[in-house]
């Protein structure tokens, strides 16, 4: 019979986790990874494996709870434009805030990793479409309420929304000007076409 662990997993994942979001993969050593999860290192193995294989378990459970987060987030507001709107200058507010220059860990990795790590590359590409899938779920609740035009190209939308996620995401890193930031949002809400409510 096996010995019961005598740590958290969970807590401990959700440690590694948020040290691998700040620091990346390769920054981030055995040694830090025990002292932030409060284990030794042959507890580390036991439960999680080497550390590729920690990292990979560490973004799985970001990108699922992340999902999770948007979907609740988008679905908040009956009006899809203001969804949007607040969701993206949410990011932006996370980026300024206290963890700042922490970003989105699955963008981390894309550039991080993805270029020269096939598993990497499909997981974060999940995630991509994961993440795209509540656009389109959003942009469609918008055409049905009548709020967007029914001309619009749902699917073609939401994949344009997650590249401009993307791209604002990573250049928020530079620390752009805030007007930048701004025109920036302001041309990306500007892709939801205004349409009459039903009624009018």
């Amino acid at each position: 019979m096996g010995r019961t662990r005598e740590f958290d997993e969970e807590k401990a994942l959700d440690a590694a986790m948020q040290l691998f979001w700040e620091k990346g993969y390769e920054a981030t050593s055995l040694s830090d990874l025990t002292s932030r999860m409060g284990i030794q290192r042959p507890s580390l193995y036991s439960a999680f494996g080497d550390k590729k294989e920690l990292f990979e378990a560490a973004l799985r459970k970001y990108t699922m709870s992340r999902a999770a987060l948007v979907r609740t987030k988008l679905q908040s507001y009956s009006s899809v434009k203001e969804a949007f709107r607040h969701y993206f200058e949410g990011v932006v507010a996370e980026e300024y805030g206290e963890n700042r220059n922490r970003g989105c860990f699955s963008i981390n990795t894309i550039v991080e990793l993805a270029p020269h790590d096939e598993k990497f590359e499909i997981l974060t590409r999940e995630h991509q479409m994961y993440l795209s899938v509540i656009f389109l779920e959003t942009i469609e609740r918008g055409i049905q309420s009548g709020e967007l035009e029914i001309s619009v190209n749902a699917k073609a939308l939401s994949q344009s929304l997650i590249v401009s996620l993307i791209g604002l995401t990573v250049i928020l890193k530079a620390r752009p000007e805030q007007s930048f930031i701004d025109n920036t949002i302001e041309i990306i809400l500007a892709q939801l076409k205004e349409a009459p409510a039903h009624g009018q």
